[in-house]
């Protein structure tokens, strides 16, 4: 794809995406608004509708309240051409600046393709050219929307091999579910009024109502069971009042907010997913199954592809071909009261979080982007930059403003869109101040890495607890005389008493080889089992038994009543947030910052030295293997509530939680509002790299690839990623300090040396 040359974001700057829906922003909240809502968090989003008719031609223009995604609704006359939608959507870029695309119909390139994208995306979630109603030409409107995005992605499995060889970027991420919203309806919520004077047993479905559901289907599963009652949930689209069946015992409730879909949810007997078997459904891959799961309820569907492979084998999941076997189905899974029926469902679900999948599509879309900006004219050539930083995180930003202190002009990279690196914070829709990758405590014993921080920002006060959820009950961590008081029922009264008792726990080992070998020996099996086992397992995805004992070595038992989770000298949070802190550290004459940036694009150039605290093994093109590393997903939401947690960050230790932890961030940085923010976190095995996994295996695999970056003459390995261990902020940082020193000793200053 060709675009003009442009600025690169600025320090700070939001870069907009404009989304192409063929969908109402306040229909049925499915795929487009759960990814747009999570991509507003880091961009400016603009939902550009469907038009609507009027005597002329504008743009009207509001902001969801929910979300912070602004929508762009053209209002034009009904004979209007399609050159006015290009000129309105000209004053919104003319307004946004440089933005990528986002389509979810083929249709909208007929006025976008001239538009200079910073990249471009399709993410197809169904074959609309075989809906109903659809224009004669959508197909070719698809074939030419593919030949021009930068990465596209499917729905669901069956489009994506229809699919797969059309593009050569093209992804396949079917819809996920929002886990936090749904399971609310295993709860006991109050019914919808509506719905609440309906006698049971009620069987129902929520979403879009159109040629897709088989109105046949639904007709005879009315007739055969009068002494049920079907509730449907949701708009009716593209079909006329006589195309709905009409029977007593079907209820149309018509469409409701997308928050009180868990409401009706907890109240049924079934969930259905009645969809006819036609060409609008032929490549389908519906969110409902996952939604109906989440509530904790059972689903009876049709024969869709998708939903048979993505559930095979799941007794929660029933595959019915006709109306006899959709009552046969119902009636066994009203019958059937197995709660183990769950566990592989939420083990299932745990997988597919909106999150998950936003974070995928995300990096995919700023390497598309990283791929189209030109190469920045300010380090090309050795006279115009000295030094090449990548990573705008603790390593990159602390090391080039040493440098650049120094009188060397540095240039710093980052492939994401913003500064700050996993310490990234900044203001969610509600206005609360959140770490988008996870809760960041400042502590360290070290005075030097406090006073050159300081240099950069103001500190607030602060002591991280921690509890952990086990049972019905939330007790310290890392533990203590009180976790032990409670857990075992004793009244321990001294330190001296704790450590005798510890003793009597514990369980020593002739070597400890391992993170199980170091708590049972320091703890015994049940603290291990009750705090460690699962949680570890959740964090890494193996065994603690093959873990490093240096992984639990990190959260030591205690004797004393402390229940600070950090024992530093020196704990504390910047006054103003971290993201501030980082401008101010790259706020330097010397220093030229670009987001959205990727290494590969300026690889080529030529400067003095580069930085690079990427993952090693990617530097090196993975040639001597993947070093394996954990990523995490976070599920952020907003609660309307000023507190939901006595202390900063839960621990669930426990393997029926799929989350490993939750943090309500107003607790780290003491801001105060009416509402408070939430995230949740899980560990993956795939996605952004966040853990190095500690494991002889693995660190020597990391020796090999050291010897190839002790080979560099002109190249510097550093950070968490870049030296493939883990560390905590402080340590990050002065390694950073060290190696500055050692790299201006290396090569003297052009300008004042360091202060």
């Amino acid at each position: 794809m060709s675009i003009p040359t442009y600025s690169a974001p600025r320090i700070g700057a939001r870069p907009a995406l404009i989304c192409f829906s063929h969908l109402r922003w306040d229909s049925v909240f499915q795929r487009p608004q759960q990814l747009m809502a999570r991509f507003a968090r880091e961009r400016d989003v603009y939902v550009f509708e469907e038009p609507e008719a009027g005597d002329a031609a504008f743009l009207r223009r509001r902001t969801c309240p929910h979300t912070g995604v602004h929508i762009a609704t053209p209002v034009l006359p009904e004979d209007a051409p399609v050159d006015e939608r290009r000129r309105l959507l000209d004053a919104l870029l003319a307004e946004v600046g440089p933005a990528s695309a986002w389509y979810y119909t083929p249709m909208a390139r007929a006025f976008s393709a001239h538009a200079p994208w910073r990249a471009a995306a399709f993410d197809c979630m169904d074959d609309l050219a075989r809906f109903r109603f659809a224009p004669p030409d959508m197909a070719a409107r698809e074939a030419e929307l593919l030949a021009s995005v930068d990465v596209a992605f499917t729905g669901g499995a069956s489009l994506h091999a229809a699919r797969r060889n059309r593009h050569h970027n093209i992804h396949c991420l079917p819809s996920g579910v929002d886990l936090a919203h749904f399971m609310t309806a295993r709860d006991a919520l109050d019914e919808p009024a509506d719905q609440a004077s309906l006698a049971h047993p009620i069987l129902g479905y929520f979403g879009v109502i159109d040629e897709r559901l088989d109105m046949a289907l639904l007709a005879e599963l009315a007739a055969r069971r009068p002494d049920w009652t079907i509730v449907m949930v949701g708009p009716v689209a593209k079909l006329a009042p006589d195309e709905l069946p009409a029977a007593a015992n079907i209820r149309w409730l018509g469409a409701r907010d997308y928050r009180e879909l868990p409401a009706f949810l907890a109240h049924w007997d079934v969930a259905l997913m009645p969809f006819a078997l036609n060409e609008a459904t032929r490549f389908i891959s519906p969110t409902k199954a996952p939604e109906y799961l989440a509530g904790g309820k059972r689903v009876v569907s049709t024969r869709i592809v998708d939903v048979e492979r993505r559930f095979a084998g799941m007794a929660a999941v029933t595959i019915a071909d006709d109306a006899a076997g959709f009552v046969d189905a119902c009636e066994a899974a009203m019958r059937r009261q197995d709660a183990a029926d769950f566990t592989e469902v939420d083990d299932l679900l745990a997988t597919i979080s909106w999150e998950g999948i936003h974070h995928r599509m995300a990096t995919l879309l700023d390497e598309a982007e990283a791929e189209q900006l030109p190469k920045p004219a300010m380090i090309r050539g050795s006279t115009l930059t000295d030094d090449l930083v990548v990573g705008a995180g603790f390593a990159g930003s602390v090391i080039a403003e040493r440098l650049a202190r120094a009188g060397r002009r540095v240039t710093v990279i980052d492939r994401r869109p913003h500064i700050a690196g996993n310490a990234h914070d900044e203001l969610d829709e509600a206005g609360i101040l959140v770490h988008r990758y996870g809760p960041h405590i400042f502590h360290t014993n070290s005075d030097m890495v406090l006073s050159y921080l300081s240099r950069f920002t103001a500190w607030r006060p602060y002591e991280h607890r921690v509890l952990a959820r086990v049972g019905a009950s939330l007790l310290p961590m890392p533990i203590n005389r009180t976790t032990l008081n409670r857990v075992f029922g004793v009244s321990l009264g001294s330190e001296a008493e704790a450590e005798a008792f510890l003793r009597r726990l514990a369980r020593p080992v002739d070597t400890v080889a391992s993170a199980r070998d170091f708590v049972i020996g320091s703890v015994g099996p049940h603290l291990y089992e009750m705090f460690f086992r699962g949680y570890s397992l959740k964090q890494w995805g193996v065994d603690p038994a093959l873990l490093d004992a240096s992984v639990t070595a990190r959260v030591p038992a205690r004797t004393t009543t402390d229940d600070r989770y950090f024992l530093d000298r020196h704990q504390c949070m910047p006054a103003n947030g971290y993201t501030r802190m980082f401008e101010n550290i790259l706020d330097h004459d010397n220093i030229t910052v670009l987001t959205a940036t990727d290494y590969r694009s300026v690889a080529t150039e030529r400067v003095g030295r580069t930085v690079f605290t990427g993952p090693i093994d990617a530097f090196y093109d993975w040639r001597l293997g993947p070093l394996p590393y954990r990523s995490l997903v976070f599920e952020h939401s907003t609660v309307d509530a000023e507190f939901v947690q006595p202390v900063a960050t839960i621990n669930y230790p426990g393997l029926e939680t799929p989350y490993t932890r939750s943090t309500e961030f107003k607790h780290l940085t003491g801001q105060r509002h009416r509402r408070t923010s939430i995230c949740r976190e899980r560990s993956s095995a795939e996605g952004e790299p966040y853990y190095p996994v500690p494991a002889e295996a693995n660190r020597l695999l990391y020796r090999r690839y050291r010897e190839l970056g002790d080979a560099e003459r002109s190249v510097t390995f550093l950070g968490r990623l870049g030296t493939y261990q883990y560390m905590n902020m402080d340590q990050v940082v002065a390694q950073a300090l060290r190696t500055a020193d050692r790299l201006l000793a290396d090569a003297p200053t052009v300008a004042a040396a360091a202060e």
